[in-house]
């Protein structure tokens, strides 16, 4: 689909709803300076367009005891298109894989796996990351602080 052509106010209304999703339609108009039929209208066209793909909760991993971050790299035995599919499939049911990402480099996927502690990210790395389909070798980074994790912020 390509780029956008997104004017001013689309890129100020995208910023506000990243920063704060609950916002009202009178208060976004308010903070980008148009009226509340037309926000509402650039709102709509927005979500109707794919760019604004869904509203969610930011959970806090820490107070939902998943604090521990480990990025795993992935390298496949196998790259051809069924390879990847089935990899992808795997993925997807597995819960503690917050997000997986194809990679083109010195390895296939980078993998952010999300537990409880390192007790509970070894079992997973060996009973299920080990095991997924194709999966040739891992290699383990544990994440020690999150300096920014929440996405897009700002608008350009």
């Amino acid at each position: 689909m390509g780029n956008l052509e997104l004017d001013s106010y689309d890129r100020a209304i995208l910023s506000h709803l990243a920063t704060d999703g609950r916002i009202s339609i009178t208060a976004l108009a308010e903070a980008i300076g148009l009226s509340k039929t037309p926000t509402q209208a650039r709102l709509r066209r927005l979500e109707a367009l794919g760019v604004i793909r869904g509203y969610r909760a930011i959970l806090d991993p820490v107070r939902l005891g998943v604090d521990h971050v480990a990025f795993v790299e992935v390298k496949l035995s196998d790259t051809r298109e069924a390879a990847l599919s089935a990899f992808n499939q795997a993925v997807l049911a597995t819960p503690e894989i917050e997000q997986a990402h194809l990679i083109a480099g010195n390895f296939d996927y980078l993998l952010k796996v999300r537990t409880p502690d390192m007790r509970a990210y070894r079992m997973v790395l060996a009973e299920t990351v080990s095991r997924l389909p194709h999966v040739a070798s891992t290699s383990t980074y544990v994440a020690m602080e999150a300096v920014k994790e929440d996405g897009l912020s700002e608008v350009t």
